[in-house]
């Protein structure tokens, strides 16, 4: 990793907060389900398996937080709320794409490891 500064390093350097953002258990998941289109947290809790609710909307929140999700608020009976991706939330899905395509390349590689190797 490097950045034109060569600060990436420093703990206060926007890169590695950018990383760090990315880096969550359950961003990347979260940004890329909400990349097909909005969706309600029931939706996504149903999409993405092994997510409880209360992780899911705190993952939620914190990308909130960081401007890559916003959360629209209907007033209808009974209250209807759904997450979308901002702008600047939809500039991850190409890196997020990448991603997806080289762990579904080498996922089993790294798990056939892992299972060679324990203890």
């Amino acid at each position: 990793m490097h950045n034109s500064s060569g600060q990436v390093f420093l703990a206060d350097c926007p890169t590695r907060l950018a990383v760090e953002v990315i880096a969550d258990k359950w961003a990347v998941i979260v940004l890329f389900a909400l990349s097909l289109q909005p969706r309600r947290p029931g939706d996504l809790a149903e999409l993405i398996g092994g997510i409880s609710r209360k992780v899911l909307t705190q993952t939620l929140r914190r990308l909130q937080g960081y401007g890559l999700v916003e959360r629209h608020a209907y007033a209808e009976a009974p209250p209807r709320v759904e997450y979308a991706l901002t702008e600047l939330g939809r500039t991850l899905i190409e890196p997020i794409e990448v991603l997806t395509d080289w762990a579904r390349d080498h996922g089993e590689a790294i798990a056939d490891f892992q299972e060679k190797n324990q203890p």
